[in-house]
């Protein structure tokens, strides 16, 4: 009898299920998507009853006729929410692209205890992290600070609703800027800070950690947050591999050994499970900003196939239009959530085209200022495989891309579903079950050295730009 495998990926802008074969062999997938909400400037929210109906219709769909081994998770990560003694929901889900701990977070930021944080945590001083958000709350929003009993990310309320526990894995919990990265602990000077009680915080499990569905019986596995199962799932948890994503937002993630902290707190640090930790660094403006380009600026009815195309004529380097997508602030490696977008060089020569592929230039531009702090021995790139996962491995063009910018060999894995796939091989561990050998790699891009001194000077450029402004 054939065993079936569901991976759950509750994302920023959809829920994802996909079933899996023994082989990694996609069986089937179904989505739902849900809007995210901009009640105020610089809030970014959305309805948890919303998200767990996608979930919950999710399940429902991808289980039609078949009884799963088991159900395992993926999750955005940075989400919070206010809960009350009776577990329904105080607050909207706050995300990680809501900007309202900005003030507070910059005087925390550079304090000798915000310096403190980050060397225990990982996790820069940012209005991204659940920690400044409790901060806030505590500071701006007594009535919901005085009365939560639980603050919880999305995963943690979703997992509650199906099992009845209030539990979280090491990966989700070492993103929060709450969990001590050297002993997986909650960190108790930190909770002090915010005087919350650590019973306030869910309990803290591997990711392996698997419970029984209260009403439909299924075998349910935590999981992690979606970086690091995107790493697993796509094998860049491998030596001599790094891996990149583009979705809504965008990342890259290195796999290391032990706890890393960035003496300039430019990096962040998770741990997945055992001695796999990632130091990586992760950025608000990834796919997000082609969206906005698109229906805001262009506001064409075009699809992003045909927009791509025309920019694939465009040569390398946009003719000198050059794109610092900082529009929704940014975190890695600047950590400004002030920040904004920068076109540079416009010329009457340039098109839709163009402006098309400065935004796809600028995007990779912005992940290779962390790659560069990853990695910054040039040399040793080379010796490096990006693999890539996220919605930009669609776009043979993007791909070629980073092999160009980065300079380094970019790998795609054959299923594109890299979250959920990872969730499903934590799941698989959970079990005690047998592991797939590893993704077959579907498309190989090696750098075009043609572009490599365009592409050099256009990111040295880059960097110069926001430092230049800032002060404006």
């Amino acid at each position: 009898m054939e065993s079936f495998y569901i991976g759950i990926d509750i994302g920023t802008t959809a829920t994802k299920a996909v079933c899996f074969d023994g082989t990694g062999k996609v069986i089937r997938q179904f989505s739902s998507t849900y809007p995210m909400y901009h009640p105020q400037p610089d809030w970014s929210v959305q309805q948890p009853a919303e998200i767990l109906a996608a979930v919950l219709g999710c399940i429902q769909e991808i289980t039609k006729g078949i009884q799963p081994e088991f159900i395992s998770f993926s999750s955005a990560m940075q989400s919070i929410i206010a809960i009350d003694e009776t577990g329904n929901p105080l607050t909207d889900a706050i995300l990680w692209a809501d900007n309202r701990a900005h003030d507070l977070a910059e005087t925390l930021k550079n304090s000798e205890l915000g310096t403190l944080f980050y060397q225990k945590t990982g996790i820069p001083i940012h209005p991204f992290s659940p920690m400044t958000k409790i901060a806030w709350w505590k500071a701006w929003d007594t009535t919901v600070f005085s009365k939560a009993a639980k603050f919880i990310s999305i995963k943690e309320y979703v997992w509650q609703q199906l099992t009845g526990e209030y539990s979280i894995d090491t990966a989700m919990a070492s993103g929060t800027g709450l969990m001590n990265i050297h002993s997986l602990t909650w960190d108790t000077e930190i909770l002090d800070y915010l005087k919350i009680q650590p019973e306030q915080l869910s309990l803290i499990h591997s990711v392996t950690h698997q419970s029984k569905g209260l009403s439909d019986g299924f075998l349910y596995v935590l999981g992690g947050g979606d970086g690091a199962l995107a790493n697993l799932g796509t094998g860049a948890m491998e030596k001599g591999r790094m891996a990149l994503t583009i979705g809504t937002s965008g990342a890259v993630r290195l796999p290391i050994e032990k706890p890393y902290i960035d003496p300039e707190m430019r990096t962040q640090c998770y741990h997945l499970m055992d001695q796999q930790y990632l130091t990586l660094g992760a950025v608000n403006n990834g796919a997000v900003i082609l969206q906005w380009l698109k229906e805001s600026l262009l506001k064409t009815d075009a699809s992003f196939e045909s927009l791509f195309d025309a920019a694939e004529k465009v040569p390398a380097g946009s003719e000198g239009l050059l794109f610092v997508p900082y529009l929704l602030g940014e975190r890695a490696p600047i950590w400004d959530a002030s920040a904004q977008g920068t076109l540079l060089g416009i010329q009457i020569i340039h098109t839709q085209a163009h402006l098309v592929r400065a935004t796809l230039e600028g995007i990779l531009f912005g992940l290779l200022s962390i790659a560069a702090i990853l990695l910054p021995d040039i040399d040793k790139r080379k010796e490096i495989t990006i693999m890539a996962s996220g919605g930009f491995g669609k776009s043979e063009l993007w791909l070629q891309m980073a092999a160009d910018i980065f300079q380094m060999k970019v790998e795609m894995a054959q299923t594109t579903e890299g979250a959920a796939w990872g969730a499903v091989l934590i799941g698989l561990k959970s079990i005690g079950a047998a592991t797939p050998l590893p993704n077959k790699t579907a498309q190989t891009f090696l750098p075009n050295g043609a572009h490599k001194e365009i592409y050099e000077q256009g990111f040295n450029k880059f960097k110069k730009i926001y430092p230049l402004l800032k002060s404006l």
